[in-house]
């Protein structure tokens, strides 16, 4: 039997079951998929939390790899015994295995292990549509980086090097300031101790930057609008600490005609060619060494509880994954 973890309620970690579930074969257009690894990411929270409302019960996780194990009728562009991995499916890669729906599923290069690829499919091509898709960088351009030491944030620093564009993150702590300085940030803010909009006009000789990416949400929300140049972007992809508070417009006038968006990866995947050019430059660095993933967290699919603790708690950097 396979086995997944599933919730029939919304709530804290402890809403999170370990079951044995029957998977069946896949029907036609489907395809049954051995996980050798699954993806934790923050985003899980939100469905358990209800925030992200879903019909219960259900399973969780949208980010996996591992092995196509047999293919339905109609399904030609995989086969039985070809390696992928995914994100963005349905709810449900918290599993051993699962039959689904192939159009999500990406081929992935021999030298990639299945463990690297659940630690960075999804945070490797929401780093690639933020630097390569929301906004015309140019070499030499400053930006701003949340969270510089989690999953996106170290992929989004190392690739921003490779472009010519200097990184100022934030962080919470010493320890992950200089992770974050050893992946590419050129300036780094502790921002429980400085103030980060005043740090980063200093840094910039007062202009502030034209870019922002912010996936902490509410607590950071006013710091990175005043953070912004005249004209600059604001990208809210992450509510870690909860929603952003309502826009006023008129302010972002008042404050230089600033201009403010809240992408969904979703979007910038949903077209499978774009999504096929953003994995193959992620792959590409990643195969060349250019871009190190960092998995510093290891969890057991039974441990789904203990790891959801550790994600809201601050307690993770770089990518965790769980390995099976």
């Amino acid at each position: 039997m396979a086995h997944a973890v599933r919730f029939y309620e919304t709530g804290g970690p402890d809403v999170l079951t370990w079951e044995e579930v029957s998977v069946g074969d896949p029907g036609p257009g489907q395809v049954r998929i051995r996980h050798e690894a699954v993806g934790l990411n923050f985003a899980d929270t939100y469905f358990r939390t209800g925030l992200y409302p879903v019909r219960l019960p259900d399973g969780l996780g949208v980010e996996a790899a591992g092995v196509v194990e047999a293919v339905g009728e109609g399904v030609t562009h995989v086969a039985a015994g070809d390696r992928v991995t995914y994100t963005g499916s349905p709810l449900g890669a918290y599993s051993t295995e699962r039959v689904m729906d192939p159009s999500h599923l990406i081929p992935l290069p021999q030298e990639i292990r299945c463990e690297t690829a659940a630690a960075m499919t999804m945070r490797g091509l929401t780093a690639a549509y933020l630097l390569r898709r929301i906004h015309p960088l140019r070499e030499g351009d400053t930006i701003l980086l949340h969270a510089a030491a989690g999953g996106v944030g170290l992929i989004v620093a190392q690739w921003a090097a490779l472009l010519g564009i200097r990184v100022i993150g934030t962080v919470s702590s010493e320890e992950k300031a200089e992770l974050a300085r050893a992946h590419g940030c050129e300036h780094v803010i502790r921002y429980r101790h400085e103030n980060v909009a005043e740090r980063v006009r200093e840094l910039t000789d007062g202009a502030g930057v034209p870019l922002v990416l912010d996936s902490i949400g509410k607590d950071t929300f006013a710091g990175s609008l005043a953070s912004l140049s005249r004209r600059g972007l604001l990208v809210c992809f992450g509510t870690a600490s909860g929603p952003v508070p309502p826009i006023d417009a008129m302010q972002l006038a008042v404050h230089g005609s600033l201009f403010v968006t809240r992408p969904a990866l979703a979007d910038y995947i949903a077209d499978p060619a774009e999504r096929d050019v953003l994995a193959g430059e992620l792959f590409a660095h990643v195969s060349s060494g250019h871009i190190a993933i960092e998995i510093n967290q290891r969890y057991g699919l039974d441990d789904a509880v203990q790891a959801h603790r550790d994600l809201e708690a601050g307690r993770t950097t770089g990518s965790s994954v769980f390995t099976l």
